[in-house]
C-alpha cells in the first residue's frame, strides 16, 4: 500500500475538493480575501471527537449512515498525546487571541464510552493548561444511554453541561434511535433526562437535540419534550443537500416550515421556561439581534472539530455532503488552529453575505435566513454557492415568525381604550 506524504494527501485532498466542490475551493482564496479586508473569526469552540464508535445504530446519523465513511479509518478511542496536543493548541490560540470565554465539547460517537476516569482527566488537564482569564465551559452531546446516577454526579462535580439526543414520545424515538441489536433507546434515555431534571443535577442539564421529522405529530413531539422540563430545546432539520434531498420533500410542500410552524404557535407567547433554540434565534433577528447557530443568521462560524486520530476538520454535518467535506488536512499535533484560516472552506463559512448565492441576495428574508445551514447548500459538482435546499421551508417559517410579532409590536403600539 502506497502511503502518501503529508504534502501529496494535501495536494490530493484539494484536488478531490475542487472537483466535487468547485465554490468555494476552486474560486475562493483566502489570501485573497485577507488582502481585500478580511479577519478571520477566532474558534470559541472545540469539538473533541473523544470517541468514534456509538452504542447506537440511529438510522438516520450522518456520521454512519453518510457518503464520508472516513470513520472507519480513525481510532476508536483518541489517544492522550491527541487531545492532549489538542488541549495546548487551543490554550495558544485563545492566549493569542485573547478570549476571554470558550467551550470544549466532548463528542462522539458516544463520548461516555470514553469512560468517566478519562473524561476526568481531561478535564483537569484543560482547565490547568488554559489562561486563568479564560472562563472555559465544557459540554458533552450524548444519547443519553450510559448516563447514570454516579455518571452524573460526577459530571455535575466536574461542571460539564449534558446535552441529550431524544426525538420525542417513545414510538418515535424508537424508530430510528436504537441499539446495534434493534432494541429502541427511548427507556434509558427517560431514565437519563429524569436524573437531569433532579434540583441537584440540574446545572449539568443543557438541554435536548431533536431531529425534526414531519411524518410524527409537532404537538405531541412538543409536550413529549417539555415534560422532561428541559432548559432548552433544539431542532434541527435533518441534514440534506441538493444532491441527497430531504425523505419528506415534495415539490410545492413545506413539510419541515409546517411541522416548525406548529410547535411554534403551540410554544410562542406560552408561559413556558423551556427555550427553543431555532425559535429564539429568528426572533432575535428579526429583532435586530445576532444568532447562537448555524441553522439561521450570518453570524461567523468559530467552531472546529478535532478527530480521534488528531486530524483537524469543520463541523460534521458537512459529512452528509460528500467523502471530505469536512476535512482540513491539518493536524492537531503539527499544525497551529490558525492555519485553518488558509482553508478555503473554513474561510466561506466566516464571510456571511459574501458567501451567499445570488437567489439568497435577492431575498427579503436573508438577513434572518442567513442562506440556511451551510451543509444544506451543497450541489454535487457545483459546491456550496446555492441556496439552502430548505429555502422554501425557511421562507415560510421565517415569514410565519415575522407576521406573528409585527402583530403584537403593532397591538403594544395601539393606545389603550
Amino acid at each position: 500500500m502506497t502511503v502518501l506524504s503529508a504534502g501529496d494527501a494535501m495536494t490530493s485532498l484539494r484536488q478531490a475538493q475542487r472537483a466535487a466542490a468547485p465554490w468555494p475551493y476552486a474560486e475562493l482564496d483566502p489570501e485573497r480575501l485577507r488582502a481585500a479586508g478580511w479577519r478571520p473569526t477566532p474558534i470559541r469552540d472545540l469539538i473533541l471527537k473523544v470517541h468514534q464508535r456509538c452504542n447506537l445504530a440511529c438510522d438516520y446519523c450522518y456520521v454512519y449512515e453518510s457518503t464520508d465513511q472516513t470513520w472507519r479509518d480513525r481510532p476508536a478511542v483518541m489517544a492522550d498525546e491527541i487531545w492532549q496536543a489538542a488541549v495546548d493548541n487551543f490554550a495558544r490560540h485563545v492566549t493569542a487571541h485573547g478570549l476571554r470565554r470558550v467551550q470544549v465539547i466532548l463528542h462522539g460517537g458516544e463520548p461516555l464510552l470514553f469512560r468517566l476516569d478519562r473524561i476526568e482527566r481531561l478535564v483537569g488537564f484543560l482547565h490547568a493548561r488554559m489562561p486563568q482569564t479564560t472562563q472555559v465551559r465544557v459540554g458533552m452531546q450524548t444519547n443519553g444511554v450510559l448516563l447514570t446516577r454516579t455518571t452524573v454526579t460526577r459530571l455535575v462535580e466536574l461542571g460539564i453541561s449534558v446535552g441529550v439526543s431524544v426525538d420525542g414520545a417513545q414510538p418515535d424515538h424508537d424508530r430510528h434511535r436504537r441499539t446495534h441489536s434493534g432494541r429502541g433507546s427511548f427507556t434509558a434515555v427517560a431514565r437519563a433526562l429524569d436524573l437531569l431534571r433532579e434540583p441537584a443535577n440540574r446545572s449539568a442539564y443543557a438541554g435536548i437535540l431533536t431531529t425534526v421529522a414531519p411524518d410524527t405529530d409537532p404537538v405531541a413531539t412538543f409536550e413529549a419534550l417539555s415534560a422532561f422540563d428541559p432548559p432548552m430545546i433544539d431542532f434541527l432539520l435533518p441534514h440534506a443537500n441538493w444532491g441527497e434531498p430531504p425523505p419528506a420533500a415534495r415539490p410545492g410542500t413545506t413539510p419541515y416550515a409546517d411541522w416548525l410552524i406548529t410547535v411554534f404557535d403551540r410554544w410562542y407567547g406560552r408561559d413556558s421556561p423551556v427555550r427553543i433554540r431555532l425559535f429564539d434565534d429568528i426572533l432575535a433577528l428579526l429583532l435586530g439581534g445576532a444568532s447562537g447557530s448555524e441553522q439561521v443568521g450570518l453570524s461567523p462560524a468559530g467552531m472546529l472539530v478535532v478527530e480521534s486520530d488528531g486530524a483537524l476538520e469543520q463541523v460534521d454535518a458537512l459529512k452528509s455532503a460528500y467523502p471530505g467535506a469536512a476535512a482540513t488536512g491539518l493536524d492537531v499535533r503539527r499544525d497551529e488552529l490558525d492555519r485553518v484560516f488558509d482553508d478555503a472552506g473554513v474561510a466561506a463559512r466566516q464571510l456571511g453575505a459574501q458567501a451567499l448565492s445570488s437567489t439568497c441576495h435577492a431575498c427579503p428574508v436573508r438577513p434572518v435566513c442567513g442562506g440556511g445551514h451551510y451543509a444544506h447548500r451543497y450541489r454535487p459538482g457545483a459546491g456550496f454557492l446555492n441556496p439552502s435546499v430548505y429555502c422554501d421551508d425557511m421562507r415560510r417559517l421565517i415569514d410565519h415568525v415575522s407576521a406573528r410579532v409585527a402583530a403584537d409590536l403593532n397591538r403594544a403600539a395601539q393606545p389603550e381604550k
